[in-house]
């Protein structure tokens, strides 16, 4: 990746996510990562609330990056942002959401790569005793990931976050439930409290690689990327179109050239038990 080689790259972050994020990027693309500690992406947002993030997720790590390069006299850099919620079709499991831009502003490249992952310990609940608290840290994996306290899930002060040992877990906990009566408690899902996270965050990584290093057959640059799916794989028994993939679509952002990648699953007919018609 010549285009890349030997650059300094900026990423983005407050949250130490450059521990998963820059080793990969350096092996991978030859760039100089570095960080600004002084960078505060809070300012975009937090997941406990005291900064709504106004933007939708792809914008926000998008002027997360623009606002770093800036600051920092950078053309190139990287930016993550998480969300975390029930899943878009399984409503009872919570997932992990990331997206990864990268912004090159000396060839006008913006590739992103978006990873959606169950492996989450995203969670919170209202608790009314030590007891409880113990059951909820021991459930999400404390003190490897860190906790937050507070008096309810709305409110957005008296906030207490990154805890990771048990002493400071209780004192924290009674000092807040003698102020108030009660106590939320809630996973910290910023990355350096979560390495469930950093895992996300590091297939993500090596996702955004592997579009960087797919170019256009035709003008060469980087990021060829698929951009849209055909359903329509036929029925191996009754010969009608199903709802499985048949194709993947690949658009070249830069010149426009368009291909068509037959079969991507390598199979050229579906199985009956995923026909609408023959197992309705």
């Amino acid at each position: 990746m010549t285009m890349f080689q030997g650059r300094k790259l900026i990423i983005a972050t407050k949250h130490q996510k450059e521990r998963v994020i820059a080793p990969f990027l350096e092996k991978e693309l030859g760039v100089r990562c570095f960080i600004d500690k002084t960078f505060d992406t809070d300012t975009l947002g937090t997941f406990t609330g005291e900064v709504e993030r106004e933007l939708d997720p792809i914008s926000t790590a998008r002027e997360k990056c623009y606002r770093a390069m800036k600051l920092n006299n950078c053309d190139l850099g990287v930016a993550s942002e998480g969300s975390f919620g029930p899943h878009p079709s399984m409503f009872f499991i919570n997932t992990d959401e990331e997206f990864l831009i990268f912004i090159d502003k000396i060839n006008n490249i913006e590739v992103l790569v978006r990873e959606l992952s169950n492996s989450t310990n995203f969670n919170g609940r209202q608790i009314q005793s030590q007891n409880e608290l113990i059951e909820f840290a021991k459930k999400i994996g404390f003190p490897k990931h860190g906790l937050i306290l507070r008096k309810s899930k709305s409110e957005t002060s008296d906030i207490f976050k990154g805890i990771v040992d048990i002493e400071n877990l209780k004192k924290t906990y009674d000092y807040l439930y003698s102020k108030f009566n009660s106590v939320y408690v809630e996973t910290d899902m910023r990355a350096m409290f979560n390495p469930t996270r950093m895992v996300v965050i590091k297939k993500a990584t090596k996702k955004l690689v592997q579009k960087l290093k797919s170019t256009c057959p035709k003008c060469k640059m980087p990021g060829f990327g698929i951009t849209d799916a055909k359903k329509g794989l036929k029925c191996s028994l009754c010969g009608l179109p199903t709802s499985s993939i048949i194709s993947y679509i690949y658009v070249c952002q830069y010149c426009k050239f368009i291909k068509e990648k037959m079969y991507p699953n390598k199979k050229k007919v579906e199985d009956p038990a995923y026909c609408d018609y023959c197992n309705p």
